[in-house]
């Protein structure tokens, strides 16, 4: 039996919920939101469950718009040589292909996913479309998630409507982003992704789906 993270602060009496911290440069954040996803599918009352998306940012610092592949940015970041770069990404494209996910580590561009984070808050109930369409642009298509002329085609292409790049070309959903990170703080989150049930009980990293089943049990009072 998987044994949960038991949060220092906690609301046992919360619906049934669980948060999402992630970010969109993540890979592991990619497969986990998959391998969650399905443990989801098998649940019989998954209507009961609310899945809340939490921002979080792995590299806060990144340039906005450099453009640059994720393979120099690591090299860069770390001071290793691009094919020791390519070895550490070999056990996340094993585990991504493992999960059925495309990705490719190769044409990856590095980027700042602030206005990315402050999109998914804009979306409504289309989130959870926009991030898969986010986490693919990203480590599928080789898309720059920071421009936010890509951001504006895919919302587009999410289904959002209104005039997108308006809205990203002003502050709307920055302060939500920063209240994610804040309560991400709060909750002593260091590293992602990250599941909560409940503000209870969490589990840490792309778990393998039975894990995610157990918490969905946990967050529905099954203990």
């Amino acid at each position: 039996m998987f044994v949960f993270h038991r949060l220092v602060w906690c609301a046992p009496d919360m619906p049934a919920q669980i948060e999402i911290f992630s970010d969109i440069a993540c890979p592991w954040c990619y497969i986990g939101r998959a391998r969650f996803a399905r443990a989801l599918a098998r649940l019989d009352r998954q209507d009961e469950i609310t899945v809340i998306p939490r921002a979080y940012q792995l590299s806060p610092d990144a340039p906005v718009g450099a453009g640059r592949s994720q393979i120099d940015a690591l090299v860069a970041l770390r001071g290793i040589t691009a094919d020791q770069a390519r070895g550490m990404f070999a056990s996340v494209a094993e585990a991504a292909a493992a999960a059925g996910l495309p990705i490719d580590l190769e044409t990856t561009i590095s980027a700042n996913t602030f206005d990315a984070h402050r999109l998914v808050a804009m979306a409504g109930d289309r989130q959870d479309e926009l991030l898969n369409n986010l986490f693919r642009a990203h480590f599928v298509d080789g898309r720059m998630i920071d421009d936010r002329d890509v951001l504006t085609d895919i919302a587009v292409e999410s289904g959002l409507g209104g005039d997108m790049r308006a809205r990203l070309d002003s502050d709307e959903g920055a302060d939500a982003v920063r209240d994610d990170l804040a309560l991400a703080g709060a909750m002593g989150v260091t590293g992602v992704p990250f599941f909560v049930a409940n503000r209870e009980a969490a589990v840490s990293g792309a778990q393998p789906e039975d894990v995610f089943a157990q918490l969905l049990h946990f967050a529905l009072g099954d203990r």
